[in-house]
Formats: structure tokens, C-alpha cells, sequence
């Protein structure tokens, strides 16, 4: 489908850059949740991890210092924007001949064989 409707930014230059605006607009409209909507709050501090913990155990001690949840519009705000990123990563997908479900599948294969050790 992106193939299709793809016209305008065909241009490699062109998806690279809407792609890097995408994930600005992803990041910007999350700032915006917490700075002036109010509905998320960021309290963020130090990861403590007790030293006797192993890898396995560490999932149990991290945090995300995230805080409330979405409103209505933020979330539609979100996924909107988050949904251009993806169709913008489709079509660099098609641009460069690569099947966006194969590199998913192959990631989530990877993911699942390598667990927590995927660590990169």
C-alpha cells in the first residue's frame, strides 16, 4: 500500500528526513502530554539495583519514571503520529526491497531466542 501512495517523498533523501520528522513529532507530542496537557508526569531518578541481583532479576527493580496515563486526545494525538512513523518505516522498507513483516518477524525470533541476553 505505501508503494501506492507514496508519491510526493518518494525520494530516499525524502523518506529518511520525514521519518526523522516523524520520530521528532512522536516525541514532541509525548513532551506536550507532560508539559502543558498534564495528563503523564515524568519522576525521574537513579535506577538502584541491589548488587546481589542478577540479570534475570533486574526487570524487578527498574522503573520507567513514568507516571498517570494518556487523555483521550494525547493518546489520538500518539497515534497518529506513531502511526506516520510507521508508514514512513514501510516505506523505507519498500524503497530498499525489504519486507517490513520478515524484519518484525526476524526481530521478535531474535528476541525470543536470546531473551534478556538481547541486550544491545
Amino acid at each position: 500500500m505505501v508503494s501506492e501512495y507514496l508519491i510526493r517523498h518518494k525520494s530516499i533523501i525524502d523518506v529518511m528526513s520525514k521519518l526523522q520528522e516523524s520520530n521528532a513529532r512522536i516525541n514532541r507530542a509525548l513532551a506536550k502530554s507532560i508539559t502543558v496537557c498534564g495528563c503523564l508526569q515524568v519522576n525521574a531518578k537513579k535506577q538502584n539495583f541491589p548488587l546481589d541481583s542478577n540479570l534475570s532479576e533486574l526487570k524487578n527493580y527498574t522503573q520507567s519514571h513514568l507516571e498517570g496515563a494518556l487523555c483521550s486526545n494525547c493518546a489520538e494525538v500518539l497515534e497518529n503520529e506513531i502511526g506516520s512513523n510507521l508508514f514512513y518505516i514501510a516505506a523505507l522498507c519498500d524503497l530498499l526491497g525489504l519486507n517490513l513483516q520478515e524484519v518484525l518477524k526476524k526481530e521478535h525470533d531474535k528476541i525470543a531466542t536470546l531473551g534478556i541476553y538481547n541486550l544491545s
